[in-house]
């Protein structure tokens, strides 16, 4: 059909990735993108610290999908469709090269997340597409046989839209859920990802904001979660990083249903305990004559090794043939096992993830097309699909979008 009419509701990732890869597809659609707000691409714009951490280096699609504790088991056969590799070529194919870093995560070679934006900008001003900012939408009425045959869309303010064809590209947003429950769909309850951990009143963390250890394990005391390695950062409010933040993201329901109080425990060295209490021994008898607050055995910043000793109830100026084997065991506990009552959970910067969304059951994605309503498809967060840190989040909206626009 020619001159087809498409709206995207959502003018963020998925919701620009949608419209120009349809819109170059099929130059003769009439397609556009509704935002509520008069800001277009927000999470683009403040991503990766304002860098723009567009995917991953993660190139097969059954190691891409372990890093969605919502999803993994959908965006497989998605994957094999377009994945990071191809989100790569498709920006160098317009000019915006990238870099991968040591941990995998790419970004533009500018390190400015406005080259991703210009990109987008750029495009969707080539391709003739219009963007509506201000564009509040208040009600969504589906395709019928008697009265309609497009998509009626309420717009605050304004004057209706219709469309042959709707993409829901809104992200965590709430009001879309609701409108999209009251025709038919559900929605999986949405909670936090991506947060911090909040400790109150611990003296072993006190004036230890900013210090951090790279091989870190962290997990949370009476649940099922893992274990995850990683960058462990203390806080002035407790702990970040990205192993607690993995840890958030595949506890979220879980450490919701708790209220966020539990009991995490930390191991700062990634050893276990006994060979800690071994490479302990052997120091004291090498270092016999040294103060065991003057040097760690292990690499871990001294600030974190001091408060660490005090909290095995030992003095700092202790020398090091003075320690008993009791002092060292508990030492090593410290060490590879302490236990820190979390009390609450923070915002990780503005990168805000929410677990929760659309049900997947109700989605096919060989084509990203709703299972109960007509020519209506999903891209991006309003799906109950979430990630880790570190792009895959951007990845799991460029490829559900290059979907929808494909099958479309």
């Amino acid at each position: 059909m020619k001159n087809k009419k498409i709206i995207i509701i959502g003018g963020g990732a998925g919701g620009f990735f949608a419209a120009i890869n349809l819109k170059e597809k099929n130059p003769t659609y009439n397609v556009s993108i509704l935002e509520q707000t008069n800001t277009v691409l927000k999470k683009v714009k403040i991503s990766g610290g304002g860098r723009c951490n567009v995917t991953h280096s993660c190139f097969e699609p059954e190691e891409l999908t372990k890093n969605y504790p919502r999803g993994e088991k959908e965006l497989l056969s998605a994957f094999y469709q377009f994945q990071p590799k191809d989100m790569i070529e498709w920006l160098k194919k317009r000019g915006v090269k990238t870099k991968t870093e040591a941990d995998g995560r790419m970004f533009p070679v500018s390190d400015d997340s406005q080259t991703i934006i210009n990109c987008f900008l750029k495009e969707t001003k080539r391709l003739n597409i219009e963007i509506k900012t201000g564009f509040a939408v208040e009600k969504l009425i589906p395709p019928t046989d008697t009265n309609h045959q497009k998509w009626q869309i309420q717009i605050k303010n304004k004057p209706n839209l219709e469309a042959n064809v709707l993409i829901l590209a809104t992200g965590s947003q709430p009001k879309s859920w609701k409108m999209l429950t009251n025709l038919g769909h559900s929605i999986s309850k949405p909670v936090p990802s991506l947060f911090t951990m909040d400790v109150k009143n611990d003296n072993r963390l006190k004036g230890l904001a900013g210090v951090s250890v790279n091989n870190g394990t962290v997990w949370a005391n009476d649940t099922k979660l893992n274990k995850e390695n990683g960058a462990v950062l203390v806080t002035h409010w407790g702990f970040s990083a990205p192993a607690v933040l993995r840890l958030s993201a595949w506890g979220a329901r879980e450490l919701a249903d708790k209220n966020y109080t539990f009991q995490m425990g930390v191991n700062w060295i990634e050893d276990t305990p006994k060979s800690t209490l071994k490479v302990l021994k052997a120091h004291r008898e090498e270092w016999r004559k040294k103060q065991i607050g003057t040097i760690s055995p292990f690499d871990i910043p001294n600030r974190l090794w001091k408060k660490l000793v005090e909290a095995a109830q030992i003095d700092l100026t202790t020398h090091w043939a003075s320690l008993s084997n009791k002092q060292l065991d508990t030492l090593a506990t410290e060490l590879t096992q302490g236990v820190f009552k979390v009390t609450g959970k923070s915002t990780y910067k503005d990168e805000f993830v929410t677990c929760g969304g659309i049900d997947l059951s109700e989605v096919d994605f060989k084509t990203m097309k709703s299972k109960i309503l007509p020519n209506l498809y999903f891209t991006g967060e309003v799906l109950d699909i979430d990630a880790i840190t570190g792009g895959f989040n951007f990845q799991a909206a460029w490829t559900t979008a290059w979907i929808a626009a494909q099958n479309i």
